[in-house]
């Protein structure tokens, strides 16, 4: 299964609701586009669902920090959201726990920016 997305906006927020699996390929270059166009675009609050996300390798983990830190390059903020089990392991164990700004629910997620 590949990546799939769908973005919305909620008060100024714009939310990515990611469904799938974030690998080498596909997946990461999907995110990569999706996060680079929201960013050209004047997007700088950023939220990543990964409430439907069953999967990330080592390169998927490597694209969720590159379009954290295009986002600080630009001015922006990304925060991730809903995490799984898995993934929320995934992150602790690799200590990405500590660099992404991780919230329990979206809705904490969008009041938490300024």
């Amino acid at each position: 299964m590949s990546l799939t997305m769908k973005t919305r906006e909620v008060s100024g927020v714009t939310v990515l609701d990611l469904s799938g699996k974030i690998t080498l390929g596909e997946g990461g270059k999907t995110l990569r586009d999706e996060v680079r166009m929201l960013l050209a675009k004047g997007v700088r609050k950023m939220v990543l669902n990964l409430a439907e996300v069953s999967y990330i390798d080592s390169s998927g983990l490597g694209e969720l920090v590159s379009a954290y830190t295009a986002a600080k390059n630009q001015g922006g903020e990304l925060k991730l959201v809903n995490l799984t089990h898995r993934v929320r392991d995934l992150l602790v164990i690799t200590k990405l726990v500590t660099v992404f700004d991780v919230k329990d629910d979206e809705a904490a997620a969008v009041a938490s920016f300024a």
